[in-house]
């Protein structure tokens, strides 16, 4: 009987907890064997499959960049499985989920007495990593002091926790994740400069899944058979509705959506009503108000088409209007229409040049008209 080729696709889908797949305690390769965690059908996320595994090995820095839901952590465990510290531990925090007085404490650790409530000692998450890896989840969320003490971490291989004079060597590999573009953040000064290119010994950018639509099919499958539940397949209109859909929230959204599913199918294919409305259905375009006209307007006069104009002569129409019920006076004319008085003057100076006015020297007369009107009247007076 021959040999049959060990079995080393995941146990266990890509959401199972934070625990390791079989395949990843195995230390197996999961970046090369087929894994349910890292689906690569598309030349995407094939060519970031191919940088991970020339790097798995490496003790440097890493830094994951993707949107929400790309899978970083993910990533970050095949990493740490795929190296020498397969068997030591792997730590992951998400720095945003804290407030900056507790971050240092978790990540550096304290004394008893160090502050409030400091009932006891404690060893940070640096030490719990020591031979293992540390992955700092959304790291651009750090303030500027966790920052430069995470600097020196970095440098120097020590930490020091708070409220004690006394270091400690410890020896973790630093994965970094976010979601957030950090070469802007340095360049508004948000995030350390020298922080930055100290963790970017390597990067990794994961697309987003929107930007891998041949392996939105691959990975609905995987995901699916680990739910509970019958279902194992996809009809094909629900096929179509999966490979249609935007998947802004990338693969965390497509695995919400195929538990909302598999709870719905009673047999072992999921049909198209089965998936969740926001994938099933094309957005439609948000409605666009137009106001009635105001009530000064008059209504377009019976059986005659009423005419549609250009937005422009409809605006050149009424400034004019306003400009002759105030006898050619501007500053009246730009209070009333709300606008600068320079402003009415350009607008007029425009309407002048393409013909749609008569010139300002006219206006100007226009202005003077009724005083003008007056005076004669009083020459006339005078005369008689």
């Amino acid at each position: 009987m021959t040999d049959q080729a060990p079995d080393h696709r995941c146990g266990s889908h890509f959401e199972s907890g934070n625990s390791l797949c079989r395949v990843c305690q195995a230390g197996q390769g999961p970046l090369v064997d087929p894994c349910a965690r890292l689906v690569a059908a598309s030349p995407t996320m094939s060519k970031v499959l191919r940088h991970a595994s020339s790097i798995a090995a490496s003790d440097a820095p890493v830094v994951i960049l993707g949107e929400t839901g790309t899978g970083k952590e993910v990533l970050a465990r095949a990493l740490h499985a795929s190296g020498p510290r397969a068997d030591r531990p792997f730590v992951a925090i998400n720095c945003g989920a804290m407030p900056g007085e507790l971050i240092e404490s978790e990540l550096f650790g304290h004394v008893r007495g160090a502050f409030s409530g400091a009932i006891a000692e404690k060893r940070g998450l640096f030490e719990e990593a020591d031979g293992g890896t540390i992955l700092l989840d959304e790291i651009a969320e750090l303030s500027p002091a966790v920052q430069v003490k995470l600097l020196r971490v970095l440098q120097d291989g020590e930490v020091r926790r708070v409220g004690s004079n006394v270091v400690v060597s410890v020896k973790a590999r630093v994965m970094a994740a976010t979601h957030r573009d950090v070469g802007a953040l340095v360049r508004s000064g948000a995030f350390r400069e020298d922080l930055y290119y100290r963790l970017k010994v390597f990067s990794l950018a994961l697309p987003p899944l929107r930007h891998r639509p041949e392996d939105i099919l691959a990975l609905a499958q995987e995901i699916l058979v680990h739910l509970p539940g019958l279902a194992c397949r996809f009809s094909p209109e629900a096929q179509r509705a999966l490979l249609a859909h935007r998947w802004p929230g990338n693969i965390r959204e497509l695995g919400n959506a195929l538990r909302h599913a598999a709870a719905l199918a009673q047999g072992e294919c999921v049909e198209l009503e089965h998936l969740p409305d926001d994938v099933v259905n094309v957005p439609a375009p948000l409605p666009i108000f137009v106001p009635d006209p105001p009530p000064t307007a008059p209504p377009p006069r019976a059986g005659r088409e009423q005419v549609l104009e250009p937005l422009a002569e409809v605006e050149r129409r009424h400034i004019l209007a306003v400009v002759r019920a105030s006898s050619g006076n501007q500053a009246e004319a730009a209070r009333i229409l709300g606008i600068a008085r320079n402003t009415l003057w350009r607008k007029l100076e425009a309407y002048q040049r393409t013909g749609g006015l008569q010139s300002p020297l006219g206006l100007l007369f226009l202005s003077l008209l009724p005083d003008l009107t007056e005076l004669l009247s009083m020459v006339a007076d005078l005369a008689i």
